[in-house]
């Protein structure tokens, strides 16, 4: 690897999430980053680039491999042909490290500390506390979900944020601790309509990802609802099924 080539690749990696060098060396550029603890260890071709994942959540090559199936090879190293093809991995590597468990959690509870400091000592440790740290949450969680599902609904693919929803497959309320509430595969991106329904108990998905209605909705409502025969998620993770599970235990329980 010559120095234009280590300079271009480490440049890739400070315009994309990778902001630092952990070494250049030999043939392959080690790119980390202050903002989560992935690492990409990117090597010049004759014909593109190689890069291979250390990961900081087991999360992150599955998605990466959903997203960029043509360039996956074996051991899970991906080949990809041209410099933007490059950013665009390394561009999604760093935001799902971001957005995926665990860097989530470690994230909100920094801004949660950060939050707290700032109030008076009067404030702390009453509703007002409570009420910070869950607004702090739902925004990160909001912030998770557009990310993983890259700023669209999982079942219709809209792209208009201001209609999308962060939707809860086991409610804030109910989970057991922050690692649930902010868990990204907790629930889904949602367009407005079907977040009421799906945060109702009114719809729901099954294992394959299919979207399931309440007996209480009639199909006569259903256009006015947005609900059509053959709706499914864009892509299901086995990560989902087990919050989808529980969602789906409340909405049978409903009918």
């Amino acid at each position: 690897m010559n120095p234009l080539q280590r300079t271009i690749i480490e440049k890739a990696g400070h315009d994309n999430g990778f902001e630092h060098v952990l070494s250049s060396a030999g043939d392959a550029v080690i790119l980390t980053s202050a903002r989560h603890r992935s690492q990409a260890a990117v090597t010049a071709l004759v014909g593109g680039f190689e890069v291979r994942f250390q990961p900081a959540t087991r999360a992150l090559l599955p998605e990466l491999l959903r997203s960029f199936q043509p360039w996956a090879g074996a051991d899970e190293v991906f080949c990809v042909p041209t410099l933007p093809d490059l950013a665009a991995l390394l561009r999604r590597a760093a935001r799902l490290s971001q957005a995926l468990p665990n860097q989530a959690v470690r994230d909100y509870h920094a801004a949660v500390a950060q939050a707290v400091e700032t109030m008076s000592a009067e404030a702390r440790g009453t509703e007002v506390e409570r009420l910070v740290r869950q607004r702090v949450g739902q925004a990160r969680y909001r912030d998770a979900l557009l990310t993983y599902w890259g700023g669209a609904c999982a079942v219709t693919g809209v792209a208009v944020t201001e209609a999308l929803r962060a939707s809860h497959a086991k409610p804030w309320a109910e989970c057991a601790d922050d690692a649930e509430r902010l868990d990204a595969f907790n629930g889904f991106l949602l367009v407005a309509n079907l977040d009421a329904l799906f945060d109702r108990f009114l719809i729901s998905f099954d294992d394959t990802g299919h979207l399931l209605t309440s007996a209480r909705l009639s199909p006569s409502d259903w256009p006015g609802l947005g609900i059509h025969t053959g709706m499914t998620l864009r892509w299901l993770a086995s990560e989902h099924r087990h919050y989808l599970q529980w969602h789906r235990e409340r909405f049978l329980r409903g009918t």
